[in-house]
């Protein structure tokens, strides 16, 4: 939205909608809720590429079976709650150098990524018989490992 309506940049806007795309493609669930969340994905894309290519959105719009014009639908909004994330990716270095990635909780505190970085394989072989030295902490982002 930001990219489309305050910046004016069509090719970041663009970028992002191929990140979601892609999620889509990659989205392996046919239940019934799966492809509720296809649709409903599918019909977000749909309306944020409309200010940029809107005759073919146009067209996908009316094969997605929608009696309403496109022009006259709501920008989407996104919904915060399911922005919010219950797990974070943090990359692990030894000395500097990345040796592993681990998935902690968002609000995991310093001992437990300690306790979950010592006990990751990768990073125990790397360390070896070393003495650990210290353990650097970067919230959110990163641990590094000093032996």
């Amino acid at each position: 939205s930001d990219d489309i309506g305050r910046r004016y940049k069509f090719n970041t806007a663009i970028a992002a909608i191929m990140e979601l795309l892609n999620s889509v493609t990659r989205f392996d669930d046919d239940s019934h809720k799966g492809r509720s969340v296809v649709r409903e994905s599918l019909e977000t894309i749909i309306l944020l590429l409309s200010p940029i290519v809107p005759h073919i959105c146009h067209e996908l719009w009316k094969k997605l079976n929608y009696k309403t014009s496109l022009i006259d639908e709501k920008w989407p909004d996104a919904d915060k709650l399911a922005l919010a994330k219950d797990s974070i990716e943090i990359v692990v270095q030894v000395n500097g150098k990345l040796r592993s990635r681990i998935i902690v909780d968002v609000n995991a505190d310093e001992e437990k990524i300690k306790s979950l970085v010592i006990k990751d394989k990768n990073v125990q072989r790397y360390i070896g018989k070393n003495k650990v030295k210290n353990i650097i902490i970067v919230p959110g982002r990163l641990v590094n490992v000093v032996v």
